[in-house]
């Protein structure tokens, strides 16, 4: 009696654990019974929420799925343009689970299937939306509307996986990179091209700028020099009448003075020969000195 006491409180036990099922917050729960859906009077499935809950024991299974806002951030991806050109875009989905039971059913409750699903469909919008639209529409305004207009279609075709998407981004707009050489190169040369044409226009005006400086440097000796020329010869007038003038004053001194400043150009230098005769009219003051 006592071993059968302790079977039925075992039995008790084991019911009651298999009874109840704890829900993480955060996420939240669907109940397969018999491998369906458990559903209400209305034909929705039942969702459990966060905490303690109960279900059939041994023949249900519980499938927890997050419930909380999920970010689809993946690699950048290609997109052809109106005039045909393609465009590196990057992007990323803000989505959370809507209808949990749909969810399951179609995504298998796997988030990382469920995004590659949801790529697809955001990738679909996006492609549709940049092939209407030229490289300048897409940079130069309309970025926002085909962000709105993907976001609609998006959450269109993610109503069947039970995904409500609640944001579609478009972080960043970039040209392949073997456009992008191509553009950096023809943007190289133009550069190339304009600075050589700065440079010879800047060269063509220094030598302008050179050529005149150089005329009025010319024009500047020419006139100094005329100018220098005039100077010495009103000075030279000047000396050749002041020595006139001291000629006819006294003859005799004004040789003697000149015969004096002759002698001291003529022997500062001791190296200095002359060949003259004794009987030089350049020595008649010192033969007057040594006759005295």
């Amino acid at each position: 009696m006592k071993n059968f006491s302790l079977v039925i409180l075992l039995a008790a036990v084991v019911l009651s654990f298999s009874s109840v099922f704890v829900v993480p917050e955060g996420q939240k729960a669907i109940v397969m019974l018999f491998s369906k859906v458990q559903k209400d009077s209305d034909d929705k499935a039942i969702v459990y929420g966060p905490g303690l809950q109960f279900k059939v024991p041994f023949f249900s299974q519980v499938r927890r799925i997050d419930a909380r806002i999920q970010t689809l951030d993946g690699a950048p991806d290609r997109f052809v343009t109106s005039e045909k050109k393609d465009l590196i875009v990057d992007s990323f989905v803000k989505w959370r689970v809507s209808d949990f039971s749909a969810f399951y059913l179609r995504a298998r409750g796997d988030k990382q299937y469920a995004e590659a699903l949801l790529k697809q469909k955001v990738n679909n919008g996006l492609r549709t939306n940049f092939g209407s639209r030229t490289i300048r529409e897409i940079v130069s305004g309309e970025r926002s509307e085909l962000m709105e207009e993907a976001l609609v279609q998006a959450s269109e075709s993610a109503q069947e996986l039970g995904i409500e998407v609640l944001d579609v981004r478009v972080k960043q707009i970039n040209l392949p990179s073997e456009v992008s050489n191509s553009i950096y190169q023809r943007m190289r040369a133009e550069r190339t091209a304009v600075a050589k044409e700065h440079r010879s226009e800047g060269q063509e005006k220094a030598e302008t700028i050179r050529a005149d400086i150089d005329r009025r440097v010319t024009v500047m000796l020419a006139d100094a020099e005329r100018n220098a020329r005039t100077v010495r010869g009103e000075g030279d007038a000047k000396a050749a009448a002041i020595y006139a003038n001291a000629y006819n004053k006294d003859a005799e001194f004004f040789g003697f003075v000149r015969s004096l400043e002759a002698y001291k150009k003529t022997f500062k230098d001791k190296q200095d020969v002359m060949v003259l005769s004794p009987d030089s009219d350049f020595f008649r003051y010192m033969k007057g000195a040594a006759a005295q």
